[in-house]
């Protein structure tokens, strides 16, 4: 099945992600190129790790960058038999994601940024807990008769419940917590403009309702989807709790049973959080030209008493469906800093002298006494700080936060 054109990859680009059908063979041989990149991957994180320990011993300033792990996989392919039996184009893909993994850790560190906000140094892949994926690019796929044929002679029959729009320039083949094979094309695309219809809104991200808005038939309640799977879950967690087997032995078949189980839920639970927010999405897009839409980052609540309650509502991942969306359909969609939003007024600028508790949830403003739903006042912010409110675009605060383009 066709899972949609997912996150832009590049301007222009987007990925479309099929069902794959694979034979006995075709699978042992894919697991099989997996325990290789694998294999690539660990000894990369080896030798970083090697140049990086010599490094503090010695003072030397040695680099562990894609020259050195390109020349090391040049000769780790040539002395191991095992190891050329497979496809050059996912070990080499492996390094160079590799490397742009460390350089951004690297990156990091240099900015000087706090531990809770770097990206990880790469780690080892272990045998039992990584997923399988494997990139390949033009070079190493192509299409022909409706299947997939990889390098080193795998072929998959992708199900194809749509035609690709254009010829994709690579393909990453990947396995999820259920055993199901996915093949994603990176595929060129051109925006779908809808017909222009005159209207703008502003939107405001919280926990009660997912998405408050400027317009009453466009706020996205929450639908708690999590909370009503949560009792199922709840049952397999325990039964694995109970099947787990001691460390180091084999775990039963009862307990990969409820893992599977488990994981299927979890998997259940995604996609209706998905399906909701793309439907939602779809529809703010087609009836409006414009979005002003507050540039939260839900991060922080996962240290909150709503941490649950925050994950279920999946905050993030319908942002990014509704910045995707609207840069398929060619609409402006402006991200506003969500700094003091919640204590400015939308009628006539004035800001309040502090900050509202969470349990005030209507804004009365003490300059035009003006009273309005806290969240609704937030939302129509949006829109005056984006420049998209006719009667208040001329009176944006002039210490207000920036406000950006989604790309």
């Amino acid at each position: 099945m066709a899972t949609g054109a997912m996150a832009s990859e590049a301007a222009g680009h987007a990925r479309w992600t099929f069902r794959l059908r694979l034979s006995r063979s075709a699978c042992a041989a894919l697991e099989a190129e997996w325990d290789r990149c694998r294999w690539v991957w660990n000894e990369s994180v080896a030798k970083s790790k090697a140049v990086h320990a010599r490094n503090r011993a010695t003072g030397e300033k040695a680099t562990c960058g894609p020259v050195q792990l390109a020349a090391m996989l040049t000769e780790a392919r040539r002395s191991t038999p095992w190891l050329r039996a497979g496809a050059c184009v996912p070990q080499q893909q492996l390094v160079r994601d590799f490397g742009k993994s460390r350089a951004k850790a690297l990156k990091d560190v240099r900015a000087g940024l706090p531990m809770r906000q770097r990206a990880g140094m790469p780690r080892y892949k272990k045998k039992r807990e990584a997923r399988p994926t494997l990139e390949y690019t033009k070079r190493g796929f192509r299409l022909k008769d409706g299947r997939l044929h990889l390098a080193n002679g795998i072929v998959a029959r992708p199900v194809w419940s749509r035609e690709l729009p254009t010829p994709p320039s690579s393909v990453r083949i990947y396995r999820d917590s259920l055993g199901h094979w996915y093949a994603s094309f990176v595929v060129a695309t051109t925006p779908e403009v809808l017909p222009a219809t005159g209207r703008v809104i502003g939107i405001d991200w919280g926990v009660k309702e997912i998405a408050t808005t400027t317009s009453d038939d466009h706020d996205l309640p929450h639908a708690e989807h999590g909370k009503k799977a949560a009792s199922g879950l709840a049952r397999y967690q325990r039964q694995m709790a109970r099947r787990r087997a001691p460390r180091g032995k084999a775990q039963s078949k009862g307990f990969r049973k409820a893992q599977r189980q488990a994981a299927k839920l979890h998997k259940k639970v995604a996609r209706q959080r998905q399906d909701t927010a793309r439907k939602w999405a779809k529809r703010v897009v087609r009836d409006h030209d414009a979005l002003a839409v507050e540039d939260f980052k839900p991060k922080f609540l996962a240290k909150s008493t709503m941490a649950r309650k925050a994950a279920d509502a999946a905050i993030g991942a319908t942002k990014a469906a509704l910045i995707e969306m609207g840069r398929k359909h060619g609409r402006t969609v402006y991200l506003v800093n969500p700094a003091r939003t919640t204590m400015d007024c939308a009628h006539c600028d004035a800001r309040a002298k502090h900050r509202l508790p969470l349990s005030e949830r209507t804004y009365t403003c003490t300059a035009c006494e003006v009273e309005s739903p806290r969240d609704k006042n937030s939302a129509r912010v949006m829109l005056v700080r984006a420049g998209l409110n006719p009667a208040g675009a001329d009176r944006g605060r002039p210490d207000g936060p920036p406000v950006r383009k989604a790309a």
